[in-house]
């Protein structure tokens, strides 16, 4: 029964568009200064997998987007997550992968 509900689950599985900012400061390690460098729309089922969907898109030479003129996504990049009426979401990259951080804190 579990099994056959994890199938019914899988296959209706919801997915919603994002609008996603990539944010980085001029200078990796800087505390300030962040800019917009990248934007984009993904469908993805929630936060998480839109995260992990941008780290491997932009960490990896041969998946960046011909017009893409940053530098990899790296530690201090944040992303802005933009759900329309939903709000805006700010997660930055730590060492341990994404932690959401209020918009005051990115300048």
């Amino acid at each position: 029964m579990v099994n056959t509900w994890l199938k019914v689950k899988k296959m209706i599985k919801r997915t919603f568009e994002y609008d996603v900012t990539i944010m980085q400061t001029p200078r990796k390690g800087e505390e300030k200064g962040y800019r917009q460098v990248y934007r984009l729309t993904l469908a993805a089922g929630n936060h998480d997998e839109a995260m992990l969907h941008i780290f491997r898109t932009f960490n990896v030479a041969d998946t960046l987007p011909r017009d893409f003129k940053a530098r990899f996504v790296s530690t201090g990049d944040v992303l802005m997550i933009d759900e329309g009426t939903g709000g805006k979401h700010y997660y930055k990259l730590w060492a341990g992968g994404w932690q959401p951080v209020n918009r005051a804190h990115i300048r």
